[in-house]
Protein backbone atom coordinates (compact mmCIF):
# COMPACT_ATOMS: atom_id res chain seq x y z
CA UNK A 1 0.00 0.00 0.00
CA UNK A 2 1.36 3.33 -0.73
CA UNK A 3 1.91 6.16 1.61
CA UNK A 4 -1.01 8.31 -0.39
CA UNK A 5 -3.17 5.32 -0.15
CA UNK A 6 -2.37 4.85 4.04
CA UNK A 7 -3.12 8.29 4.37
CA UNK A 8 -6.62 8.36 2.70
CA UNK A 9 -7.33 5.11 4.85
CA UNK A 10 -6.19 7.19 8.06
CA UNK A 11 -8.87 9.83 6.99
CA UNK A 12 -11.68 7.67 6.48
CA UNK A 13 -11.07 5.94 9.84
CA UNK A 14 -11.04 9.49 11.36
CA UNK A 15 -13.66 11.55 9.70
CA UNK A 16 -15.40 8.29 7.61
CA UNK A 17 -18.79 9.40 9.96
CA UNK A 18 -18.51 12.71 11.36
CA UNK A 19 -16.47 15.05 9.79
CA UNK A 20 -16.30 18.13 12.83
CA UNK A 21 -13.55 18.04 15.49
CA UNK A 22 -14.29 15.92 18.85
CA UNK A 23 -15.42 16.53 22.35
CA UNK A 24 -13.67 15.09 25.66
CA UNK A 25 -15.85 15.63 28.70
CA UNK A 26 -11.86 15.18 30.01
CA UNK A 27 -9.39 16.63 27.83
CA UNK A 28 -6.53 14.85 29.54
CA UNK A 29 -8.33 11.84 29.20
CA UNK A 30 -7.59 11.82 25.50
CA UNK A 31 -5.00 8.89 24.32
CA UNK A 32 -4.48 10.12 20.79
CA UNK A 33 -5.63 7.08 19.41
CA UNK A 34 -8.07 7.03 16.25
CA UNK A 35 -10.71 5.20 18.72
CA UNK A 36 -10.69 7.45 20.77
CA UNK A 37 -11.33 10.57 18.17
CA UNK A 38 -14.46 8.47 16.93
CA UNK A 39 -15.91 8.18 20.14
CA UNK A 40 -15.41 12.09 21.18
CA UNK A 41 -16.79 12.63 17.38
CA UNK A 42 -19.88 11.01 18.35
CA UNK A 43 -19.68 12.67 21.85
CA UNK A 44 -19.16 16.32 20.24
CA UNK A 45 -22.74 15.56 17.98
CA UNK A 46 -24.22 14.17 21.55
CA UNK A 47 -23.08 17.39 23.03
CA UNK A 48 -25.31 18.87 20.70
CA UNK A 49 -28.16 17.28 20.53
CA UNK A 50 -28.54 17.52 24.39
CA UNK A 51 -28.95 21.43 23.50
CA UNK A 52 -31.70 20.25 20.98
CA UNK A 53 -34.18 18.82 23.51
CA UNK A 54 -35.31 16.48 20.52
CA UNK A 55 -38.85 14.32 21.86
CA UNK A 56 -39.88 11.69 19.43
CA UNK A 57 -42.57 12.41 17.27
CA UNK A 58 -40.20 15.74 15.93
CA UNK A 59 -39.67 16.78 12.64
CA UNK A 60 -35.98 17.23 12.52
CA UNK A 61 -33.61 19.06 9.62
CA UNK A 62 -29.83 19.01 9.81
CA UNK A 63 -27.94 21.33 7.13
CA UNK A 64 -24.50 20.29 6.50
CA UNK A 65 -25.34 16.69 7.24
CA UNK A 66 -21.73 15.56 5.35
CA UNK A 67 -21.86 11.63 5.72
CA UNK A 68 -24.86 10.99 7.47
CA UNK A 69 -23.33 11.08 11.55
CA UNK A 70 -25.27 12.95 13.62
CA UNK A 71 -28.18 11.78 11.84
CA UNK A 72 -27.42 8.23 12.64
CA UNK A 73 -27.39 8.93 16.09
CA UNK A 74 -30.71 10.70 16.66
CA UNK A 75 -31.55 7.31 14.56
CA UNK A 76 -30.63 5.13 16.84
CA UNK A 77 -32.05 7.67 20.18
CA UNK A 78 -35.11 8.58 18.86
CA UNK A 79 -38.53 7.59 17.37
CA UNK A 80 -40.81 8.50 15.19
CA UNK A 81 -39.29 11.59 13.60
CA UNK A 82 -39.40 13.05 10.60
CA UNK A 83 -35.30 13.50 9.72
CA UNK A 84 -34.14 15.25 7.07
CA UNK A 85 -30.72 15.98 5.99
CA UNK A 86 -29.26 18.62 3.62
CA UNK A 87 -25.71 18.88 2.12
CA UNK A 88 -24.40 20.75 -0.95
CA UNK A 89 -22.12 18.22 -1.89
CA UNK A 90 -23.84 15.40 -3.96
CA UNK A 91 -21.22 12.54 -2.75
CA UNK A 92 -21.76 12.97 0.49
CA UNK A 93 -25.44 12.96 0.05
CA UNK A 94 -24.71 9.83 -2.14
CA UNK A 95 -22.56 8.51 1.03
CA UNK A 96 -24.82 9.31 3.82
CA UNK A 97 -27.45 7.31 1.65
CA UNK A 98 -25.58 3.99 1.64
CA UNK A 99 -24.44 4.18 5.28
CA UNK A 100 -27.91 5.55 7.24
CA UNK A 101 -31.05 2.92 7.74
CA UNK A 102 -33.85 4.35 9.12
CA UNK A 103 -35.36 2.54 12.27
CA UNK A 104 -37.19 2.91 15.34
CA UNK A 105 -40.12 4.64 12.99
CA UNK A 106 -38.04 7.23 11.93
CA UNK A 107 -38.51 8.77 8.52
CA UNK A 108 -35.00 9.72 6.71
CA UNK A 109 -34.53 11.81 4.04
CA UNK A 110 -31.06 13.31 2.57
CA UNK A 111 -31.10 15.94 -0.10
CA UNK A 112 -28.73 17.86 -1.95
CA UNK A 113 -29.28 21.35 -1.31
CA UNK A 114 -28.44 24.98 -0.64
CA UNK A 115 -28.17 25.88 3.18
CA UNK A 116 -28.88 29.67 2.57
CA UNK A 117 -32.24 28.85 -0.32
CA UNK A 118 -33.45 25.73 1.65
CA UNK A 119 -35.80 23.64 0.04
CA UNK A 120 -38.78 23.52 1.95
CA UNK A 121 -42.15 24.32 2.70
CA UNK A 122 -42.49 27.17 5.88
CA UNK A 123 -43.36 25.94 9.22
CA UNK A 124 -41.58 22.65 8.37
CA UNK A 125 -39.41 21.46 11.14
CA UNK A 126 -39.44 21.86 15.29
CA UNK A 127 -35.59 21.71 15.27
CA UNK A 128 -32.64 22.85 12.84
CA UNK A 129 -28.92 21.27 13.50
CA UNK A 130 -26.06 22.54 11.82
CA UNK A 131 -22.85 20.94 13.43
CA UNK A 132 -19.49 22.98 12.68
CA UNK A 133 -20.61 23.67 9.05
CA UNK A 134 -22.01 27.42 9.22
CA UNK A 135 -18.73 29.05 8.73
CA UNK A 136 -18.46 27.30 5.03
CA UNK A 137 -22.19 29.14 3.98
CA UNK A 138 -21.89 32.35 1.77
CA UNK A 139 -24.17 34.45 4.64
CA UNK A 140 -24.39 33.40 7.62
CA UNK A 141 -27.68 35.84 8.14
CA UNK A 142 -29.66 34.52 4.93
CA UNK A 143 -29.05 30.92 6.67
CA UNK A 144 -30.79 32.60 9.59
CA UNK A 145 -33.89 33.84 7.43
CA UNK A 146 -34.22 30.77 6.11
CA UNK A 147 -34.01 28.84 9.36
CA UNK A 148 -36.46 30.89 11.08
CA UNK A 149 -38.84 30.38 7.63
CA UNK A 150 -38.51 26.81 7.60
CA UNK A 151 -38.62 26.16 11.97
CA UNK A 152 -42.18 26.23 13.35
CA UNK A 153 -43.43 28.50 15.69
CA UNK A 154 -40.95 28.04 18.97
CA UNK A 155 -38.87 25.77 17.05
CA UNK A 156 -35.06 25.57 17.78
CA UNK A 157 -32.03 26.41 15.98
CA UNK A 158 -28.30 24.52 17.57
CA UNK A 159 -25.63 24.95 16.19
CA UNK A 160 -21.48 25.05 16.43
CA UNK A 161 -19.06 27.12 15.34
CA UNK A 162 -15.51 28.48 16.12
CA UNK A 163 -16.12 31.57 17.10
CA UNK A 164 -13.87 35.26 17.13
CA UNK A 165 -13.06 36.39 20.61
CA UNK A 166 -12.70 39.75 18.79
CA UNK A 167 -13.43 41.38 15.47
CA UNK A 168 -10.47 41.04 12.97
CA UNK A 169 -10.62 43.53 9.86
CA UNK A 170 -13.54 42.69 7.22
CA UNK A 171 -10.29 42.38 4.37
CA UNK A 172 -9.35 39.06 6.58
CA UNK A 173 -13.05 37.54 6.49
CA UNK A 174 -13.01 38.28 2.78
CA UNK A 175 -9.84 36.80 1.97
CA UNK A 176 -11.03 33.44 3.87
CA UNK A 177 -14.33 33.77 2.12
CA UNK A 178 -12.54 34.36 -1.70
CA UNK A 179 -9.63 32.07 -1.41
CA UNK A 180 -10.01 29.42 1.16
CA UNK A 181 -7.75 27.62 2.86
CA UNK A 182 -6.00 24.34 1.86
CA UNK A 183 -7.61 21.52 2.98
CA UNK A 184 -10.30 23.95 4.75
CA UNK A 185 -12.26 25.21 2.33
CA UNK A 186 -13.50 28.99 2.14
CA UNK A 187 -14.48 30.41 5.29
CA UNK A 188 -15.83 33.39 7.22
CA UNK A 189 -15.45 33.52 10.78
CA UNK A 190 -17.42 36.00 13.35
CA UNK A 191 -18.09 36.95 16.76
CA UNK A 192 -20.70 36.18 19.83
CA UNK A 193 -21.51 39.96 18.74
CA UNK A 194 -22.43 39.04 15.61
CA UNK A 195 -24.54 36.02 16.40
CA UNK A 196 -26.79 38.47 18.82
CA UNK A 197 -26.93 40.41 15.70
CA UNK A 198 -28.77 37.71 13.60
CA UNK A 199 -30.61 36.33 16.17
CA UNK A 200 -32.12 39.69 16.82
CA UNK A 201 -32.53 40.65 13.39
CA UNK A 202 -34.17 37.12 12.63
CA UNK A 203 -36.79 36.93 15.33
CA UNK A 204 -34.43 34.59 17.17
CA UNK A 205 -34.01 34.74 21.22
CA UNK A 206 -30.92 33.07 22.69
CA UNK A 207 -31.25 30.11 24.57
CA UNK A 208 -27.40 29.44 25.14
CA UNK A 209 -24.04 29.85 24.50
CA UNK A 210 -22.12 26.99 25.97
CA UNK A 211 -18.00 27.26 25.40
CA UNK A 212 -16.41 23.77 25.01
CA UNK A 213 -12.81 25.26 23.57
CA UNK A 214 -10.94 23.21 26.22
CA UNK A 215 -12.86 20.12 25.81
CA UNK A 216 -12.08 20.17 21.49
CA UNK A 217 -8.27 20.48 21.63
CA UNK A 218 -7.25 16.91 22.08
CA UNK A 219 -8.95 16.60 17.89
CA UNK A 220 -5.44 18.60 16.87
CA UNK A 221 -2.97 15.88 17.20
CA UNK A 222 -4.88 13.25 15.68
CA UNK A 223 -5.68 15.80 12.51
CA UNK A 224 -1.86 16.34 12.86
CA UNK A 225 -1.27 12.96 12.45
CA UNK A 226 -3.62 12.79 9.23
CA UNK A 227 -1.49 15.27 7.53
CA UNK A 228 1.71 14.80 8.80
CA UNK A 229 2.50 13.56 5.03
CA UNK A 230 1.62 17.63 3.98
CA UNK A 231 3.72 20.33 5.31
CA UNK A 232 0.70 22.95 4.19
CA UNK A 233 -1.89 20.62 5.95
CA UNK A 234 0.23 19.80 9.32
CA UNK A 235 1.17 23.28 9.50
CA UNK A 236 -2.40 25.10 9.08
CA UNK A 237 -3.61 22.81 11.53
CA UNK A 238 -1.18 23.85 14.01
CA UNK A 239 -1.99 27.36 13.34
CA UNK A 240 -5.57 26.55 13.94
CA UNK A 241 -4.92 24.76 17.02
CA UNK A 242 -2.71 28.29 18.01
CA UNK A 243 -6.11 30.41 17.83
CA UNK A 244 -7.94 27.68 19.85
CA UNK A 245 -4.94 27.65 22.47
CA UNK A 246 -4.60 31.10 22.49
CA UNK A 247 -7.99 31.88 22.76
CA UNK A 248 -8.35 34.09 20.00
CA UNK A 249 -10.84 31.44 18.77
CA UNK A 250 -13.21 29.46 20.73
CA UNK A 251 -15.28 26.74 20.16
CA UNK A 252 -18.74 27.12 20.66
CA UNK A 253 -22.68 25.34 21.08
CA UNK A 254 -24.85 27.80 20.45
CA UNK A 255 -29.11 27.13 20.60
CA UNK A 256 -31.83 29.44 19.99
CA UNK A 257 -35.47 29.93 19.96
CA UNK A 258 -37.51 31.49 17.30
CA UNK A 259 -39.93 33.87 18.67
Amino acid sequence: MSEIEKQNKEMEQVFGEHIHWGYWENPNSANGSIEDFQNASKALSKKLLALANIVDGQAVLEVGCGFGGTISLINEEFHDLKIVGVNIDQRQIDRAKQKVFQKNGNDISFIQGDACKLPFNDNSFDIVLAVECIFHFPDRNHFFSEAYRVLKGGGQLVLSDFVLSFDFPNLFNMSLKKSGIPFYGNIQLCTCEAYESFAKENYFEIEEIEDINESTLPTYPIVKKVFSKSKMGYLLTQVAEWTQKSKMIRYKNLAFKKI
